[in-house]
């Protein structure tokens, strides 16, 4: 190849293509609010939590935060979104391929759910302000509406439909949407044992199920 001669980059097939500067500099600017939101959220709850306390604590200019979420609502819904998304991850690798035993793969699931909230910095502040009566963001991890809750409900019902194919769709949704809802209200009013309590609601969730 002559001196003159544009040299072409060569793509190695099936590497990623780097994202342009200014997508890549949008990207990290986001994780590092979120980084930001979650970490001020954790220590003053999000009632306390300004955009331009997120803005300052992510090095970012409030216009940018706002730009990229619309307003503080928008923002503690990105927030949720992600953190539970992190969550639910780790209740699917509870499911999938989980125990071979039905009862006791759901029941390990749910169990997962009761233990881990309270190791999982957000989720653990956003419940703990919850008892207490307050917090705003709480709507995010309970609302039916809610991608969260729908995500938690989508996860349980494709599980429930490869445990059981013999059951009703509507059955699945059903039973899946008694599941989500029970284990969200004993986050919010924990009992004393956990692994009795998923027990419990294992037995009860497939009971349903059956019923229906």
């Amino acid at each position: 190849m002559g001196p003159h001669q544009q040299r072409r980059t060569e793509m190695v097939p099936g590497e990623p293509v780097p994202d342009p500067p200014r997508v890549a500099w949008r990207k990290q600017m986001r994780l590092g609010v979120l980084d930001a939101a979650r970490d001020l959220t954790c220590e003053a709850g999000w009632d306390q939590v300004s955009l331009s306390a997120v803005a300052a604590r992510a090095h970012v200019s409030r216009p940018s935060v706002y730009k990229e979420f619309g307003n503080r609502a928008g923002l503690g819904r990105a927030l949720v979104v992600r953190e539970t998304q992190q969550f639910l991850a780790g209740v699917a690798d509870t499911l999938y391929p989980g125990l071979p035993d039905s009862q006791d793969c759901l029941e390990s699931a749910i169990l997962y759910v009761l233990t881990e909230a309270e190791t999982q910095p957000l989720v653990r502040a956003v419940v703990a302000a919850a008892r207490e009566g307050s917090d705003s963001l709480l709507p995010y991890l309970t609302a039916r509406a809610d991608p969260i809750f729908d995500a938690g409900q989508r996860l349980l019902q494709d599980w429930l439909s490869k445990r059981y194919p013999e059951q009703q769709p509507e059955a699945l949704e059903t039973a899946a949407d008694v599941i989500v809802r029970m284990a969200i209200s004993h986050l919010l009013l924990p009992a004393n044992n956990p692994a009795f309590t998923a027990r419990r609601l294992a037995t009860a969730a497939l009971k349903l199920l059956h019923a229906l």
